[in-house]
């Protein structure tokens, strides 16, 4: 199956990773790809704890207002290339934080995610998180849930909060 997380709204990345603390409790093999992100944060500290493989393929650097360099588009392509060699690995639960984005901004090719998608194990679940999902994607997805922006503490300039944003 595949879910897809998404909306302007906070919390993608958090229903994520409450996904996947569950399913590590149920026994399954879970893995953690978070594209653009990179550095410590209290999931990749958590889940990691727990024994669930967790990777980053982010280089730490803003995207907006500018094409990404070629180190950013190796890191998205190995991210992906990670993802196919877990699903040939039998994990059961595979999580692609913030995929939406890396396909936005042009780190990875939409027909490769597509691919990875339509050829998924029955036995494994792909959790994509992001904003602006391309529509192919969600027409693809089994469950789509859109977190919606009502109301956010950064609209007062309160910036993110360690242990709660990160």
């Amino acid at each position: 199956m595949i879910q897809v997380y998404t909306g302007d709204g906070k919390g993608k990345t958090s229903a994520a990773m409450g996904l996947a603390v569950r399913a590590k409790g149920q026994g399954l093999k879970v893995g953690v790809f978070q594209f653009l992100k990179a550095g410590e944060t209290g999931e990749k500290e958590a889940l990691r704890a727990l024994g669930i493989l967790f990777q980053q393929y982010g280089s730490g650097r803003w995207l907006i207002n500018r094409e990404p360099d070629k180190e950013e588009i190796a890191l998205a392509l190995k991210g992906l290339a990670d993802v196919a060699e877990a699903i040939a690995a039998g994990f059961q639960v595979l999580i692609l934080d913030e995929i939406s984005h890396a396909l936005n901004y042009g780190l990875l090719p939409l027909e490769k995610v597509l691919a990875l998608a339509r050829t998924l194990p029955a036995e494994c679940e792909l959790v994509l998180t992001g904003r602006d999902f391309p529509a192919e994607l969600l027409a693809l997805a089994d469950l789509v849930t859109e977190m919606r922006a009502v109301k956010h503490p950064y609209a007062r300039g309160i910036g993110p909060r360690r242990g709660i944003e990160y």
